[in-house]
């Protein structure tokens, strides 16, 4: 049984209140009482008010947390929380938070993040309201973002190949500066943005990207990406694309620069036709048979001339290569 108690202290004129709660001792046969201050009396209003602050009470929270614990251990194992940490040391933990929210829920907007924080354990922590992540977004310079992808390109595996390709992104969006009516490859008659990637073949791991106008195509975006690629001092390439981006001036372009590449090509040029005519009735012939890919293949060098500008001489010069031209 509990009771409330006054008792005066005479020391300072102050009356504390007590909770006693009274009970039954078996053994000694007597009732006992245990007394618990919970404050003072105030004697204006005759309330008791509380002489010191009590611990809040624990409480418990139910969290989602498989999905975000996997990203956890794919952002330390490719070494992407490292690189985010040291280029945006700041806000790494908000970018990281954002990204796991944009994959597991890609079809909500972005204001909807607080209540997904809510019930999603992620590395932030904390809500992130949307003007808060416009200013986010804002604060991740360009600056920022070349430095993590010189950091990413120095995680790819030796001798690895490089595939370059671009996708498209429809938007109704009115306020993209850089939407575009454009060859939309997924058919709808929308604006778009372009996203040309870089990612390793045997890391299977993306280290560039580049967001360009919608109306800019495959085969344009390649003298971008060759400077890109000299000022961000990537070393060792070998990129691998698709004819979407061949034309005489890329692979100009691409020799110039010393790259080594290899890119499709359409089957009406001239020398693909002129290698056909001789090779088409011995394609079939085991002897052009790769089994490690199931197909039948010809492989012919032939010489591309070029002329390579000097910016450095003020001139030019008359270029021979040797280019391995493969038939499948």
């Amino acid at each position: 049984m509990a009771a409330i108690v006054y008792q005066y202290d005479k020391r300072n004129g102050n009356t504390y209140a007590y909770e006693s709660v009274s009970r039954w001792d078996s053994d000694k046969q007597q009732s006992r009482s245990r007394r618990k201050c919970i404050g003072k009396l105030d004697p204006v209003t005759g309330t008791i008010v509380q002489t010191r602050k009590r611990k809040p009470e624990p409480t418990s929270k139910r969290t989602y947390s498989g999905a975000t614990y996997l990203f956890d251990e794919i952002v330390r194992k490719t070494g992407v929380g490292r690189d985010l940490r040291t280029c945006f040391p700041d806000i790494y933990r908000q970018i990281l938070s954002i990204a796991y929210y944009l994959i597991l829920e890609d079809r909500n907007p972005l204001s909807r993040f607080p209540k997904w924080g809510i019930t999603h354990r992620h590395p932030y922590g904390e809500d992130i309201p949307s003007q808060r992540s416009s200013n986010l977004f804002a604060a991740i310079t360009e600056d920022g973002k070349n430095r993590f992808f010189t950091l990413r390109g120095k995680q790819k595996k030796e001798h690895e190949y490089w595939f370059y390709d671009a996708t498209s992104i429809s938007s109704y969006s009115k306020c993209l500066a850089q939407a575009r009516y454009g060859k939309n490859k997924d058919h709808e008659n929308l604006e778009q943005i372009n996203i040309a990637v870089l990612f390793g073949e045997a890391s299977t791991l993306p280290f560039y990207y580049r967001k360009l106008p919608g109306n800019i195509t495959d085969v344009k975006t390649v003298k971008n990406l060759i400077a890109d690629i000299g000022y961000l001092d990537y070393k060792k390439i070998k990129l691998v694309m698709d004819r979407g981006f061949y034309s005489e001036d890329n692979v100009n372009a691409m020799l110039a620069a010393r790259l080594k590449f290899l890119i499709g090509v359409k089957i009406s040029l001239s020398y693909v036709q002129e290698a056909l005519v001789h090779m088409r009735n011995e394609m079939r012939n085991f002897d052009h048979y790769h089994p490690d890919h199931d197909l039948y293949v010809h492989s012919k060098t032939i010489v591309w001339r070029y002329r390579q500008e000097r910016p450095y001489n003020l001139d030019s010069r008359n270029c021979n290569e040797v280019l391995s031209s493969n038939l499948r």
